[in-house]
């Protein structure tokens, strides 16, 4: 059993994982999540300064929000953060399309090249090996 001290309010609690925050303080996170989802889809023009005054939350963390997804601004509006590999300005997640599908052709080359390489090495390494006869 893990327990910490909570790094909001300083209450002792059994940590599992995530966050080292405990159940109560997650549940005002939620709510104040709630609030800045409502807030942005009734104010689609607000700017990140005026969404974190008018709710009471961070910017760092509506920025952690929309890095994980769960924030996402419309197409209306002038906020976005930037992408963490290009720095291109987008409106959800952490990087933009295009470097997703660059990381994902780079993966799947990645994954592809080694299977070629390993079968020619080893048509060599069975070249040279010794061979032994049946001695019966």
């Amino acid at each position: 059993m893990d327990v910490r001290s909570c790094r909001n309010c300083g209450r002792l609690f059994n940590y599992i994982q995530g966050q080292p925050i405990c159940a109560a303080c997650k549940q005002k996170m939620e709510d104040k999540f709630i609030k800045v989802r409502d807030y942005i889809r009734v104010n689609e023009s607000a700017s990140m300064k005026q969404i974190s005054e008018e709710n009471d939350v961070t910017v760092k963390q509506i920025k952690q929000w929309v890095r994980e997804e769960r924030l996402t601004f419309s197409s209306k509006s002038v906020v976005g953060i930037e992408c963490e590999n290009c720095g291109a300005m987008i409106r959800t997640g952490r990087f933009c399309d295009k470097c997703k599908n660059n990381m994902a052709t780079n993966l799947k080359q990645m994954y592809a090249m080694p299977a070629v390489a390993e079968d020619s090495g080893k048509r060599e390494r069975d070249k040279d090996r010794m061979r032994f006869l049946d001695k019966t």
